[in-house]
């Protein structure tokens, strides 16, 4: 099998990059923005959101894309072989990933301009904090699954197949 080294560290730049970013991004708008804008008229607040909204929508759609493909990657390239029937390693990276779903959903309902989410945008500032401490406990779990290493040697698929041949 050709060498994927080069491809597992870009897919691995571009996934967490996008998370810095999208994080960041939130964070920004959560602990600056909405409070630099409090002061303001109700008509200026509806219009300035609405600007930076439609400018932050394409980042976060674009980001999740980003976030899908290159984690993809990572599970199915990098992760499963490495980690192949280890229980816990699996539970946990299931868990982040419904968690990121969560993130995902929360990120474009707050970015976007349906009618049937505009109550989540009348609390902005509620539902980011919620979405800020679900990529935390996201982070939390990566963090703990990047440090833990390997569990007790497992075999692999390609062990398996290819001592059954």
């Amino acid at each position: 099998m050709q060498n994927l080294f080069p491809i597992d560290v870009l897919m691995r730049w571009i996934h967490v990059g996008t998370v810095i970013v999208l994080v960041g991004g939130s964070v920004f708008k959560r602990f600056v923005l909405i409070p630099a804008v409090a002061d303001l008229a109700e008509s200026e607040r509806t219009a300035l959101r609405e600007r930076v909204s439609s400018a932050w929508r394409k980042f976060v759609g674009l980001g999740i894309g980003l976030i899908l493909i290159s984690g993809l990657y990572n599970y199915l390239v990098v992760s499963v072989p490495k980690h192949w029937g280890d229980g816990l390693y699996h539970a946990l990276l299931g868990t982040k990933m419904c968690l990121a779903l969560v993130v995902f959903f929360l990120a474009s309902a707050l970015s976007g301009r349906a009618k049937g989410l505009e109550s989540l945008r009348r609390n902005t500032k509620r539902w980011l904090t919620v979405m800020l401490l679900l990529a935390a406990v996201i982070v939390a779990i990566s963090g703990f699954l990047r440090v833990r290493g390997q569990s007790a040697s497992r075999t692999s698929p390609t062990q398996t197949s290819s001592s059954d041949s």
